[in-house]
């Protein structure tokens, strides 16, 4: 008998509610404050909080933090507006922080 396995995610690593897809992922060489972070060209089971202007590494941007939507863990953020053109291409997407995902289905 042959197990059929989904396709491999990214889980909360609090409760194990699948947040994004690894065929998702745009860039695995961002930095966070706490360390590795990927950006995924989008997320799922998760909410935004209020939209801020940030001063990241690479310059202002509009973002939002991104909360699982069973635990309400922060996850990472998300990127509403980018003030430098060279930026743009991070416009709603999504950056999950490595230390608050596991792999799932691998």
């Amino acid at each position: 008998m042959e197990d059929l396995i989904g396709p491999r995610l990214y889980s909360c690593y609090k409760c194990r509610n699948h947040v994004a897809l690894h065929d998702h992922i745009v860039s695995k060489g961002f930095q966070s404050k706490n360390g590795r972070a990927f950006l995924f060209s989008h997320g799922m089971n998760m909410f935004t909080g209020p939209k801020e202007d940030r001063q990241m590494m690479t310059g202002l941007h509009i973002v939002c933090d991104v909360y699982c939507s069973d635990c309400k863990e922060i996850l990472g953020w998300k990127y509403e507006k980018a003030y430098e053109d060279s930026e743009k291409y991070k416009e709603g997407k999504v950056v999950l922080e490595k230390y608050k995902i596991v792999k799932e289905h691998w």
